[in-house]
Formats: C-alpha cells, structure tokens, sequence
C-alpha cells in the first residue's frame, strides 16, 4: 500500500513543480488584483519600453521647441496655479498671434504628451485654450488632444500597464472589472457615464481601460463624446481668468451636479436592461 502512496505523492510533487515554473513564467499573467508587495513592478523588457516611448515623444516635443524663435524661449514655463496662467497668457497670446501654426504645433504635442505619460497639468492647457481661442476653437483643441492623448495612453497601457496597474489599483481594478462585466452589452453608455461624471479618475480608466479588455472603438467614442461637456466647462472658465481663484472652483457642487445629471441620462439604458434581466 505504501508504493501506490508514494508513487502519488511523486506525481503530485511533479505537478506542483510545473505549477510553480508556470508562475514564475515572465510570459505568464498575473491575475487582476495581485501585488508584489515593495517590489517594482514592471520587468527590465517592459520599463525599456516604456522609456524607448518616453524618449520619442519626447525627442518630438524637443524639436517643436526649437523651431521656436530664440526670443520666445525664456517665456515659456508649465503653468502650476491660476496665477501662473495669468501671467503667461498676455506673452502666449503675442506669440499665438505672430506664428499661429507654430502654436498650434506646440500646443498639441504638449498637451498629449501629458496626457500620454499622466503628467499632472492639462487642467491648465485647458483653461490656457479657452483664453487663448474662446469656446468653440478652444473646446475642439481640448476634446481633440485629450482624445488623442488618452488614447495613446491606452496603447501604451496595452503594452506595459498591466503590472503597473495592478501594482497601484488592485482593489479598484477589480472593481472596475466586475463593473464592465455586468455591463457588457450597454458598454458604451457605461464608459460615456464614466467620462461625464468624475466617479472614476480619467487616470485610471485610460490606463485600466486595456487590461479590462474594453475594446478601443468603445474607449474612443466614450472619450471623445463624453469630455465635452467637462471640457466646455474648463474653456469656458477660461474666458474669466481674472476672475478664477482656483481650479477648485471649477466644479462646485452646481457643475458636479450637472455632469452627474448628464451621466445619469446616459446611463439609464443600461439600468433598464439591468431590470429586465432581473425580471
């Protein structure tokens, strides 16, 4: 009896080694939700891609600069607080005047290369947009960079982002997952919902978006409809910088209301189809 017994134990040990070599595989995925506790998460593979992307931009962003005039660089700084923006508007507007295209150029690519690399400061190229170009120019700016932005952050996220995310979201993006499962079939209206309201950090869900599996023509249509209406808010603050103190005073309880509002509007097909299935 006790040959049989071992002979099982063997076996089972056999198993448990494979388990453990598929585990430690650097092409296996680790399931949403798992955190190497005080480790990095990204391989040496995935940071040197990470990097190799950073440096593009960036090389890209470094050109746009110098095709600047010489005169012009020691205006240029990123923006930290309203007053900041105040100051820079007046020499921004003389320069946005004397080479439009140039601007524009500029414009863009910093503004998607924040948004790409989740570099805090949009919020500002916002405002700058509305103050520079009024609501309708300026809103098309905004939507258009921010879209284009987000999604190159997605991509990249696809690339790399999985244990980057899991490293500092477990919980809510397991959350986020559960979530997109029980909405499959309204996902659309689920992410426009996402996008309108602040429920979720723009952050986070263009980073956790590709992991989700949320396909990228849904991702696409739900960011580049669902900023508008955030988006014609900050532009439009724009307008009245003089009289903005803070960013916080974009979205008082009146304005977070309204974006909920709309939210909830979006949302309700997929409550309803919620119901249905529960009857």
């Amino acid at each position: 009896m006790a040959a049989p017994r071992n002979s099982v134990a063997d076996g089972g040990g056999g198993r448990d080694e494979e388990n453990n070599n598929a585990e430690d595989s650097p092409t296996s995925k680790k399931p949403i939700g798992a955190k190497s506790e005080g480790k990095f998460p990204l391989t040496r593979w995935e940071l040197t891609a990470a990097l190799a992307v950073f440096f593009v931009f960036s090389t890209g962003l470094f050109y746009v600069y110098l095709t600047m005039p010489d005169a012009e660089y020691g205006k240029l700084k990123m923006p930290r607080t309203v007053s900041d923006l105040r100051a820079l508007k007046d020499d921004l507007a003389r320069y946005a005047n004397a080479y439009p295209a140039k601007f524009i150029l500029g414009y863009c690519s910093t503004y998607i290369f924040m948004q790409t690399f989740m570099i805090p400061g949009t919020i500002f190229m916002s405002l700058l947009a509305g103050a520079l170009f009024g609501v309708l120019k300026g809103l098309f700016l905004v939507v258009f960079n921010a879209t284009a932005g987000a999604s190159s952050c997605y991509f990249l996220s696809k690339l790399i982002g999985r244990p980057l995310v899991n490293w500092l979201w477990p919980e809510k993006l397991k959350y986020f997952q559960a979530e997109i499962a029980k909405r499959r079939e309204k996902l659309l209206n689920y992410m426009l919902f996402l996008r309108i309201t602040p429920s979720l950090p723009n952050l986070f869900i263009n980073l956790a978006s590709p992991i989700v599996d949320i396909p990228f023509h849904v991702f696409f249509l739900a960011t580049i409809v669902g900023l508008i209406p955030a988006s014609y808010i900050t532009v439009r603050a724009g307008l009245a910088l003089g009289d903005l103190k803070s960013v916080k005073d974009l979205y008082d309880f009146k304005t977070l209301s309204v974006l909920f509002l709309i939210g909830s509007v979006v949302i309700i097909p997929t409550l309803l189809k919620r119901k249905r299935v529960y009857e």
